[in-house]
């Protein structure tokens, strides 16, 4: 039986790559900061579909907690065949108005554990010949909007750059680049969501399920949503300088307030 680690994994799209990847049989690394939610999701994922759960408490905001996730990916006897870099977190507020210590936090989850843990479980991928990351980013990654959309475009071009030199060895990697998804992440940024259209949102177990499809077909960039790779298929005509405007009015009128 494979298995599967997934940090941030107690809510959101980590929760559901959770649910799925248990009820497709692979055992599971449940990685998140809360001990208590870790056991309890733990413990319903083996009793509804009898796959073992393990439990890693880590903050990956600081270098133990990402030391501890590498040495867990990094354990020749307990094998992970896939990595979900889910951790990530947005911050209330524009440029200037964000503190610089929560800035260098939002590049430490975003990028250098992203960067460090892909590194970790793909070294023994490739020695093995198979394997699996999918590194979650975000649409806001083709978007010029702040320190979130630039992390999450160094996701993009990071994985991109990385599955092209790790073709052939059988280890395949992903960029997940989701639109709005109906989880706990706007509530804990204190970010308001009424203005949000219906028909952008999009349902996490859903997403999940294209998403793995994606990766099952190769793709190194999924964007998995017929509506948001028209708006992506429409950013990319958009003048650079029209986009910056537009974008930082949805900012103001869809982000944080």
């Amino acid at each position: 039986m494979t298995t599967a680690l997934i940090t941030g994994s107690t809510a959101g799209i980590g929760a559901a790559f959770a649910r799925r990847l248990a009820a497709d049989g692979r055992n599971l690394v449940l990685v998140a900061r809360d001990t208590e939610r870790l056991r309890e999701q733990a413990t319903e994922l083996h009793d509804r579909h009898g796959i073992e759960a393990e439990v890693l408490t880590a903050d990956l905001a600081t270098d133990g907690g990402i030391e501890s996730v590498e040495k867990r990916l990094a354990d020749r006897k307990h094998q992970v065949d896939l990595l979900v870099n889910n951790a990530g977190f947005g911050n209330k507020g524009r440029f200037l108005e964000v503190s610089m210590a929560d800035e260098l936090t939002m590049l430490k989850v975003h990028c250098e554990a992203v960067l460090r843990l892909t590194s970790a479980a793909v070294t023994g991928m490739r020695a093995r010949g198979r394997g699996g990351v999918v590194n979650v980013a975000s649409v806001a990654a083709f978007l010029p909007r702040g320190t979130y959309g630039a992390s999450k475009s160094w996701v993009v071009q990071f994985t991109q750059g990385a599955a092209r030199d790790l073709a052939g060895t059988g280890v395949r990697l992903m960029a997940l680049c989701p639109g709005f998804v109906r989880t706990e992440f706007h509530e804990r940024a204190g970010m308001g969501t009424d203005n949000i259209p219906d028909w952008m949102w999009l349902d996490a177990d859903k997403l999940v399920a294209a998403a793995l499809t994606d990766l099952a077909r190769g793709k190194v960039v999924s964007v998995p949503d017929p509506r948001y790779k028209a708006l992506m298929g429409a950013v990319k005509l958009a003048p650079r300088g029209l986009l910056g405007g537009i974008t930082s009015k949805t900012g103001r009128k869809y982000g944080p307030r």
